[in-house]
């Protein structure tokens, strides 16, 4: 399925990533962006904050990897949700499922750590984690890599 409303953000996490686990035992971690606009000529800075929602192996892997403060860049797709309070309101707010999220390079450097593959289907988080039917996965075996895992890749 192909969405039209993807958005890339680079910004600052603004807490620790929350992991949590659905009862069917998906895992969902939540976690602030701020990503600042300098003002110019005196202007005050404008700061716009994002709520990003990650699903299954890329959730571990975030609360795993991240923490208040880090660098990252987020791809990944907007989604509106609405509910009602117990005094009856009505809110609604969009927030960024991630497909990828990664560290940014521009100030920092990283040592990564291959994860064993858990043959889960990536974590693309397209189901919301609300309901939303499972993706259809091939039962046949992944094809063997054409290179040597252990090889440096450049």
């Amino acid at each position: 399925m192909a969405y039209d409303n993807t958005v890339t953000i680079v910004g600052n996490l603004t807490r620790d990533p929350e992991l949590r686990f659905t009862p069917s035992g998906a895992a969902v971690a939540n976690f602030g962006v701020a990503w600042n606009l300098k003002g110019r000529d005196g202007q005050e800075d404008k700061v716009s904050y994002f709520d990003v929602t990650c699903w299954r192996q890329l959730a571990e892997n975030v609360s795993d990897s991240l923490t208040k403060g880090s660098r990252v860049v987020v791809h990944g797709r907007l989604d509106q949700r609405s509910w009602e309070t117990q005094d009856g309101d009505r809110r609604s707010k969009v927030e960024v499922i991630a497909d990828d999220v990664a560290p940014s390079l521009k100030w920092a450097t990283v040592e990564l750590t291959r994860n064993e593959y858990k043959g889960d289907g990536g974590g693309g988080g397209f189901s919301g984690g609300g309901g939303g039917a499972p993706r259809a996965v091939s039962n046949e075996p992944a094809p063997a890599p054409q290179y040597d895992m252990n090889e440096e890749p450049f």
